[in-house]
């Protein structure tokens, strides 16, 4: 029997992925169209699967390998992989957040001059006999302001192309700082602005609890006259009916769709706007992007496998075996309190500084460091992980700070942050108790509160009877409180830490900001 490691090639991808295998001494079966029951009897032979976005690996087949050791997605998005499955059972779980960012730009440059052009409306009526030339009358890209929702990889090389074609840019995304944008030629501003002023709106942004449905009725109502909409980004970042309205009303003029929320599109009323041009997800669908996103997944796994390196994880961080054992309790903490702090900043963050006390200050704590920034941004970024989350810390003028103190007041170990935006300040520090991960203080303010998966934070004024009218808030939507955590400065100002049974929606957020004496309030998930 051979000793040589093997990998499942579950989805069509390039040749080339398989010679990177073999060129690194790792054997491959190629195995497309399989069912999760089909691949539950054979992932015993299997140290790693590759999948592009059509095999789903479930939790049933992760669990159903004993010998799987690394999951890699040839491509950006991993929807299709348990993550949380494939963590409780050890297993790595990569992508290619980069290598197919030219090719998703390019084609978002390609639909915008469609639209601007009428192309396909006026390619399929001349194909009918038809000479229609005024009918399609366009409009030229020269001059025209386009504005940007998100601007990570793919959205900055789309403003490069802009800034050729003579185009002005605005960008609204609040982890890129003024400088930064200014620095790839583009103009920071608020989302108000976006709408009320670009001549065409790109997405570029994950779809998150903040995203979906970011271009909605209200939103599209504020939008300029005759605004032209493209999305090459995540389906569900339009709500597909409100557009379908305000076409049909004349108020936006045309749209491109690359991405929908559900795909294959089955919302009919799609196919019936003759200015509404539709791709099926194409915007990674180019030899180059598809050869690039093989070689790259490929010789991930293969580094992985022959020498445990690991490089564009989504669920682990690098860490030696001598480290592991005394580094593992903090992981998922480090992360938890990345994911605390990240819901709660809002405004565009300037510095990150972390201290580690007590016993834990004398320990490796890159890995931790990358959690903690890895969970600020994971709210907001699709394709942060592990590994690229300094780096993007970095690209985004993001400072970040670590020190370190022998001693601690009350806890064996303890690990502080402050974020540090232009307008706040925000500092809170976390523990490791009875293997749970718990806050201890938020704005210097002592607390104590087991981070659970679903929480309310709220900074109010602290004034007689707010707890009541909390209390009574809640339990008028049916809301279960499971636990509540206060801290005081006893200087007129409280936070509170209230552990849920379910997420709170942004119904229930609006009315909640309604009360008396709140200052700020944030439904947390973990």
């Amino acid at each position: 029997m051979s000793l040589m490691k093997k990998v499942l090639i579950a989805d069509k991808m390039s040749i080339q992925a398989e010679k990177v295998f073999s060129a690194n001494g790792i054997n491959f079966d190629k195995k497309i169209g399989l069912s999760e029951e089909e691949i539950c009897k054979i992932v015993n032979e299997y140290e790693a699967i590759v999948v592009r976005s059509a095999t789903k690996i479930t939790k049933k087949i992760i669990e159903s390998g004993n010998k799987l050791k690394v999951l890699g997605r040839a491509g950006i998005g991993v929807d299709n992989i348990d993550i949380e499955a494939a963590t409780n059972n050890g297993i790595v779980v990569m992508n290619t957040p980069f290598g197919n960012s030219i090719t998703t730009a390019e084609h978002t440059i390609s639909l915008m001059m469609s639209l601007a052009r009428n192309i396909p409306q006026a390619s399929k009526s001349t194909k009918e006999g038809k000479w229609e030339k005024s009918k399609f009358m366009g409009t030229e890209l020269f001059g025209k302001t386009l504005g940007m929702v998100g601007c990570g990889n793919i959205g900055s090389l789309v403003v490069e192309r802009c800034l050729g074609l003579k185009m002005k840019v605005l960008v609204y995304d609040p982890f890129l700082s003024k400088d930064q944008t200014e620095k790839i030629g583009a103009k920071k501003v608020e989302l108000e602005e976006i709408l009320k002023n670009s001549d065409f709106i790109t997405l570029h942004t994950p779809l998150t609890d903040k995203t979906k449905g970011i271009l909605n009725k209200n939103n599209l109502s504020k939008c300029k006259d005759n605004v032209k909409i493209i999305n090459c980004a995540r389906g569900g970042l339009v709500v597909e009916n409100d557009l379908i309205e305000l076409m049909n009303q004349g108020k936006i003029s045309g749209a491109a769709l690359d991405v929908f929320s559900e795909e294959p599109p089955t919302n009919k009323k799609l196919f019936n706007v003759d200015n509404l041009i539709l791709t099926p997800h194409l915007g990674a669908s180019t030899s180059e992007a598809q050869e690039n996103v093989a070689i790259q997944v490929a010789q991930q796994i293969s580094d992985y496998l022959n020498n445990d390196i690991i490089i564009n994880s989504i669920n682990v961080s690098p860490i030696s075996p001598e480290d592991a054992p005394k580094i593992k309790p903090f992981i998922d903490l480090s992360l938890k309190l990345g994911k605390f702090g990240g819901q709660i900043i809002e405004n565009t963050i300037s510095k990150i500084n972390i201290t580690f006390k007590g016993e834990i200050s004398s320990l490796n704590t890159k890995p931790l460091i990358a959690n903690v920034v890895a969970g600020i941004f994971s709210n907001r970024m699709e394709s942060v992980n592990l590994i690229n989350a300094e780096t993007i810390a970095k690209q985004k003028n993001i400072e970040i700070i670590s020190s370190f103190q022998t001693e601690t007041s009350i806890h064996t170990s303890e690990i502080h942050i402050n974020i540090s935006t232009a307008d706040e300040e925000f500092n809170y520090a976390g523990i490791i108790f009875a293997n749970n991960s718990r806050i201890i203080s938020i704005m210097n303010m002592r607390i104590e509160c087991e981070i659970s998966p679903n929480m309310l934070y709220i900074l109010n004024n602290d004034k007689p009877g707010f707890i009541g009218s909390l209390g009574s808030l809640l339990g008028s939507k049916n809301i279960n409180i499971a636990n509540f955590n206060l801290g005081r400065t006893g200087k007129g100002q409280a936070v509170s830490l209230l552990e849920l049974d379910q997420y709170l929606d942004d119904s229930i957020i609006n009315d909640l900001q309604k009360l008396n004496n709140i200052k700020k309030v944030k439904a947390l998930k973990f």
